[in-house]
């Protein structure tokens, strides 16, 4: 059971969409996906992508990914945010998440980056389990906050 980890390509973009798709439901969260594979060609490829993505290829199929993006941290400079890393149910085990977590903190290292970061659900304990056996720390004084558009119009249209 070989697979190959490489940069993530136009044409592997329906498959990542799946992925993404298939972890939305993992989470419990299955219609919260609003993206499209357009979205992603658009976002991913053009002069100036917004994401990065490596994908695990086993047999001619994408079988994982791991989408990512730079940002930049007032307290430490550049920093990588690792937006999901997903390998399909039937493929976990195998060592190709790890494969595509170690591709990304190497671009990370690679780049001179001071920091990556990543959510993990509070519930999700081999993922938890997973980044600290790699010396990741999961901070439990933070909490990750969001405004939805529905809020964020709200809030414009409001002021």
């Amino acid at each position: 059971m070989s697979f190959i980890v490489r940069k993530g390509q136009k044409e592997d973009m329906a498959a990542v969409l799946e992925l993404i798709v298939e972890l939305a439901v993992f989470e419990k969260l299955p219609n919260e996906v609003e993206i499209t594979e357009e979205d992603l060609l658009r976002d991913g490829f053009s002069e100036h992508p917004k994401f990065d993505v490596f994908v695990a290829e086993q047999n001619e199929n994408i079988v994982g990914a791991a989408l990512f993006y730079e940002r930049y941290s007032t307290w430490k400079g550049r920093i990588i945010h690792l937006e999901d890393l997903i390998v399909t149910q039937e493929k976990r085990g195998l060592g190709i998440g790890m494969e595509l977590y170690k591709a990304v903190l190497k671009h990370g290292y690679d780049l001179g980056c001071k920091r990556i970061t990543w959510d993990v659900l509070n519930w999700n304990t081999p993922a938890k389990d997973f980044y600290k056996s790699t010396g990741a720390t999961i901070l439990e004084d933070w909490q990750v906050v969001h405004m939805r558009e529905d809020a964020l119009q709200h809030f414009i249209e409001a002021k």
